[in-house]
């Protein structure tokens, strides 16, 4: 069995669909097709469902041709579910020409199962896209997992010694905690904790480096959303700076500080305070 996701959006909204799209394929012995701008494919590429990725750019303004080029491909394989998180008449007449049986999606005249977002925090609020194929979603539960070749790396480039390991992830946005705070906060924890082990992501570090990164990380402290996800995907314990608990599960070792539009408030105590120092 295949299943078609069309999935536009950023990293964030690809990582957040994850645990929907990974416990349909289990629940239906299904592999996965996804069309996604090809400069966020790489979350899917964390997924062992996942067959194929067709790039396809849904926010650049696709001309007819791309339109009937992601036809051909979606046409060509014998699909029976499209989850479709598009909007647009375009979309919804390439659909209409799918032959797809079975179409879900939040609007558009093509779904064949038209759903509302569900409760819960963000990965869960999915678990409306799976009810009408008889499946259920637990995202709390959904883990991803990495070859050890990758974790083994991952770790060799870590600071030597056996002390706790802290992540560190900045984001890429102007609103962000202030660099110098970034830069001096492992000098402050270890003056209570001599053996601890301290790294800062590069925010351009390439997306499986980063998923290596975080799950052999004892604790992650950031303001990037996709390594917060990741640390939720992995179950790594996770101080979030500029997010709200309704973007993650109610788990106590998930701790949401600050307000993304106000990080620069955010005094280096109350991290501290967060990590449990």
């Amino acid at each position: 069995m295949r299943v078609l996701a069309l999935s536009p959006g950023s990293s964030q909204d690809q990582l957040d669909r994850l645990p929907a799209l990974e416990s349909l394929c289990q629940q239906l012995g299904a592999s996965l097709f996804v069309a996604c701008d090809p400069g966020v494919s790489a979350a899917w590429q964390l997924l062992p469902c996942v067959e194929k990725v067709f790039p396809f750019s849904f926010e650049a303004g696709p001309s007819l041709a791309d339109w009937a080029n992601l036809l051909g491909n979606v046409r060509e394989p014998d699909f029976q579910v499209c989850v479709n998180f598009a909007e647009g008449q375009q979309v919804n007449l390439m659909l209409s020409m799918s032959h797809i049986p079975s179409r879900i999606g939040t609007s558009g005249f093509a779904c064949t199962e038209q759903v509302q977002a569900g409760d819960g925090f963000a990965a869960q609020r999915l678990s409306t896209y799976l009810s009408p194929l008889g499946c259920s979603l637990d995202a709390d539960a959904f883990r991803l997992a990495l070859p050890s070749q990758e974790l083994e790396e991952a770790r060799s480039s870590q600071p030597p010694g056996d002390g706790p390991m802290l992540i560190l992830a900045p984001s890429s946005e102007d609103q962000d905690w202030p660099p110098e705070r970034w830069l001096a906060l492992p000098k402050s924890i270890s003056t209570r904790l001599a053996t601890l082990r301290s790294s800062t992501l590069d925010p351009g570090l390439p997306m499986r480096r980063r998923a290596a990164a975080v799950a052999c990380a004892d604790v992650i402290l950031s303001s990037c959303a996709m390594t917060q996800r990741l640390a939720v995907y992995f179950g790594i314990p996770l101080v979030a700076l500029g997010a709200t608990p309704t973007d993650f599960p109610p788990r106590g070792d998930i701790r949401c500080l600050g307000v993304r539009s106000d990080l620069a408030s955010l005094t280096e105590q109350e991290v501290l305070d967060a990590l449990g120092f």
